[in-house]
């Protein structure tokens, strides 16, 4: 090796200018991170072996690092060393910078640099971060898998040759009966299988669902305001309009949903997404003789198994067979990776349903449905959603104390039941937009969604904060970095401290 070279990217100090040797060193080090040498994750050298092996003082290394700490590039892991945790600054942020579209343009990921687009939870998922508190994921590592593999084992020792072939679009008929059974248990829902459709989850239900009610002359379907913004892109795909409607705290304001003129309106009534309300029973009344005028209710009952200090509430389907169009999945009650859901729909499209899933893909893959139908009609499913309750409910509570420690001025919604909470500030309380504490939090490696994800109107700036899937320690960790976001306080840990002074947006 050369004086002042290191093999570590091939660095030799002697490029550097004189008097610029941090900066030269930091440059080098994002270009590396920039072109995957340093790809996430890597490990720098400890800033005394790299210093040695350039032949210059540590403070030049520590310097060069502190710099890309700053910028939410690099982290320090204490004994762990400093490790890459993000990608540079792309093109269109650094622009944004300079246009001076938003106070923390030049800190925003991708997610967060403009309204959300239709790869937006693609894009939040592939980026990096420590800690993920994004909504909608259950307890991931508490999958079942020594019963499923049981299951799996035992349909695959009984399973005559002829079910290897093209099965029922309807889907597999143990499912569909595992299913009623499950909904009558579980829900309150009589139905006959044969009234029950096995679908992709339930998106693509509602794909099935905006494309029939498109070819029966229904062109918008009324939406919760604030709800799922991942549902509304699902309809927009297929043509359908989406006319928000109030959300306020007995759930979907129906005199606003009649004024909007839409014929069909989605709903998720059991624990309403975001906010967490159930639908009160005045509310029920007035939305059935909505429905009796000839509305059609779509009933999105996406986590409703998921309860802890209220009792069940029962699905609309129950009370309105012949006017609700009902959806669930196992996404919530085993994972998302499954897709597998059900569909049952009112008489009058039943069989437009059927036809649409069968031009979808003749139907969902059978040797899934058949092992879950086994884990449903043995009593696993049951057995495993009352160790995840309880874990839940833990891993909830530790959110709220958490959120009470580290940012006292947020309201919390929505705590009763599923897998998030959501949490609002005052009006003009923040010097950004949620989408920016969204990409300051970010940038500490926390994912969270910003409320204005979800609301089509003016609302409140918030964030919405799964618990489900992460301990209570990495919870207290990822909260209390949404609350250094706020504030604009140091990273806290290692070379990070300090970020806040870039990235943070505080609380007037």
């Amino acid at each position: 090796m050369s004086a002042g070279s290191s093999d570590f990217l091939q660095l030799d100090i002697g490029d550097a200018p004189a008097g610029g040797r941090s900066d030269w060193l930091a440059r080098e080090l994002r270009r590396a991170i920039a072109d995957g040498r340093l790809p996430v994750g890597s490990r720098l050298p400890a800033t005394r072996v790299l210093a040695a092996d350039l032949r210059v003082s540590r403070g030049v290394v520590t310097e060069a690092y502190q710099r890309l700490s700053e910028d939410g590039q690099l982290a320090g892991r204490g004994r762990g060393g400093t490790v890459v945790v993000a990608a540079p600054v792309t093109t269109k942020a650094a622009a944004a910078k300079t246009t001076g579209s938003t106070p923390y343009a030049h800190r925003t990921a991708a997610p967060f640099g403009a309204p959300p687009g239709p790869d937006v939870f693609d894009a939040l998922r592939a980026a990096p971060a420590r800690i993920d508190l994004s909504p909608g994921v259950p307890d991931l590592a508490a999958f079942p898998r020594a019963a499923w593999l049981r299951a799996e084992r035992a349909v695959l020792a009984d399973l005559p040759a002829a079910h290897f072939g093209y099965g029922d679009p309807r889907g597999a008929p143990a499912l569909r009966t595992a299913v009623a059974n499950w909904l009558a248990r579980n829900r309150g829902i009589r139905a006959d299988p044969d009234e029950v459709l096995i679908v992709a989850g339930t998106a693509q239900a509602l794909g099935l669902i905006a494309q029939v009610l498109h070819r029966d002359g229904v062109r918008e379907i009324a939406v919760e305001d604030p709800g799922s913004l991942g549902a509304r892109q699902h309809l927009v795909h297929w043509g359908v309009g989406t006319p928000p409607v109030e959300v306020d705290e007995e759930g979907v304001r129906v005199d606003a949903l009649r004024a909007s003129g839409a014929r069909a309106v989605l709903l998720t009534p059991a624990h309403q997404f975001p906010t967490g309300v159930v639908l009160g029973g005045g509310r029920r009344r007035e939305l059935m003789r909505w429905a009796a005028d000839g509305g059609l209710i779509i009933e999105d009952d996406y986590d409703a198994e998921h309860r802890y200090d209220r009792a069940p509430v029962p699905a609309l389907r129950s009370l309105l067979p012949e006017q609700v169009c009902y959806a669930g999945s196992v996404s919530k009650l085993l994972a998302p990776a499954l897709r597998v859901g059900w569909l049952l729909a009112p008489p009058k499209y039943r069989e437009a349903f059927v036809e649409a899933k069968r031009f979808a893909d003749l139907g969902n893959a059978v040797l899934p449905q058949l092992v879950l139908a086994r884990l449903m009609e043995s009593g696993e499913l049951e057995r495993g959603l009352r160790l995840v309750r309880r874990r839940h409910r833990r891993r909830r509570d530790a959110m709220i104390a958490a959120i009470g420690d580290g940012l006292p001025g947020a309201r919390v919604h929505g705590a009763a039941a599923g897998l998030h909470l959501t949490i609002t500030f005052d009006p003009g309380a923040l010097d950004a937009s949620d989408m920016d504490l969204a990409a300051a939090a970010l940038a500490r490696g926390v994912k969270v969604h910003p409320l204005s994800w979800h609301s089509q109107r003016p609302a409140p700036p918030g964030l919405v904060l799964g618990y489900a899937a992460r301990t209570p320690g990495e919870i207290a960790e990822g909260v209390a970095a949404v609350g250094e976001a706020l504030t604009g306080g140091g990273a806290g840990t290692g070379d990070r401290a300090g970020a806040g002074d870039r990235a943070g947006i505080r609380v007037r």
